[in-house]
């Protein structure tokens, strides 16, 4: 029996998580949700699984979810940035699934991993932002970092049972967005319900408009030289419009190791949770005859620019990752809203990266406030660009 804190219960990795906890309840106990703001669905998850502890993002939102659940419930309800680390250190938790969005995933993550707890990783930003401090911090502390994200879960399959020194390569799926084969000329009009219509894959907003962008892919290749422990060099990004094959993994011998399956994140997450073990979801298998073809592209790395940039956030290092992601979330963030336009996002992105981020080895401290002035930066440039010439 594993007990687990799902941070991050209402988004699509944590309600996925749950779907898989409900099929096998003899395996898995929840003794603690968090969320930001959906009330709704978390006292509906609080009443089906009946947690210890249950988080939100303030004290109003608590005191509502309260007063969704009935009075005689055994529940302690907390909120804010210390109530997402007492769930992330729950002693009754001995997995924690770090489903949150954004940087707010970061000092959860590092709090659980402090108590010693598994890790099975969804949340991106942990290791874009402190990669190397995290998994450092993992290893002295004996911790396991399973990812959830189908493509690391993807590498970390193909990985297995093979000796390192082989690796010769890691090479990272992109289903290239809904607008893959669209003119950039055209980007400039792109809505967020045209960027929020992924061909392939059911995910958050933020994630989705992060695959129309390919910083998705850009982020994921940061994640996985720390994830992996290999040269930005060895990893590779390759459009595979079908999604079928999630990653592979090349040798030194000339082999190649794929990991294939429907898009659908509940064997990823079921893997993290249960590992070693594979639970029988029953997943149906990928319809090959019905296929025809498995293609494959290079990504263009001038009409997506974000991708180019994650590269060279990871090439520089120290800071200028945290700068990537942090301008990035606020400019996804704005374009959601309608307000930055979509072909905008690259240029926020890379104003801030010219004007912020430093080399060297950060402490965690500096990373964080590395993140909050390129936020305040990123809202600047962006509240300028929306304004136009005086």
């Amino acid at each position: 029996m594993k007990n687990l804190s799902i941070l991050g219960s209402t988004g699509s990795i944590g309600t996925n998580a749950l779907e898989i906890v409900a099929r096998f309840p003899e395996r898995f106990r929840v003794k603690a949700l968090t969320a930001k703001s959906n009330l709704a669905l978390l006292a509906d998850q609080i009443r089906k699984f009946s947690p210890a502890m249950a988080v939100v993002y303030d004290e109003e939102g608590a005191e509502q979810l309260c007063k969704k659940l009935p009075d005689d419930m055994d529940i302690s309800i907390r909120s804010g940035k210390e109530g997402y680390i007492a769930a992330a250190t729950l002693p009754a938790a001995d997995t924690v699934v770090a489903a949150m969005v954004g940087a707010a995933g970061l000092m959860p993550t590092v709090a659980a991993i402090k108590s010693g707890k598994t890790i099975a990783l969804a949340n991106k930003e942990t290791l874009v932002m402190a990669g190397e401090l995290v998994m450092n911090l993992a290893a002295d502390h004996h911790v396991s970092i399973l990812p959830i994200d189908s493509e690391h879960s993807a590498i970390f399959q193909c990985l297995e049972g093979n000796r390192r020194d082989d690796l010769q390569r890691i090479l990272i799926t992109a289903s290239g967005g809904p607008f893959f084969q669209r003119d950039a000329d055209t980007f400039a009009t792109i809505r967020p319900s045209d960027a929020l219509k992924h061909p392939n894959w059911q995910m958050g907003s933020k994630i989705t408009i992060d695959s129309a962008t390919l910083m998705n892919k850009g982020l994921e290749v940061i994640e996985a030289k720390h994830l992996f422990a290999v040269d930005l060099s060895m990893i590779e990004v390759v459009v595979h419009p079908q999604s079928i094959i999630h990653s592979m993994v090349a040798y030194r011998d000339g082999s190649i190791i794929a990991q294939l399956g429907i898009p659908d994140m509940k064997s990823a997450i079921a893997l993290a949770l249960s590992y070693p073990e594979r639970l029988p979801l029953q997943q149906p298998l990928p319809d090959f005859s019905g296929l025809g073809k498995l293609t494959f592209a290079k990504p263009d790395m001038q009409k997506f620019p974000c991708l180019a940039l994650a590269i060279e956030a990871c090439q520089a290092g120290g800071t200028f990752p945290a700068v990537l992601n942090a301008a990035n979330e606020i400019a996804v963030a704005s374009f959601l809203k309608g307000g930055l336009p979509f072909d905008k996002i690259p240029e926020v992105i890379r104003m801030a990266l010219e004007h912020l981020g430093g080399s060297g080895k950060p402490s965690l401290e500096d990373i964080l406030d590395t993140d909050q002035e390129a936020r305040f930066y990123a809202v600047e440039a962006i509240a300028k660009m929306m304004r136009g010439p005086l």
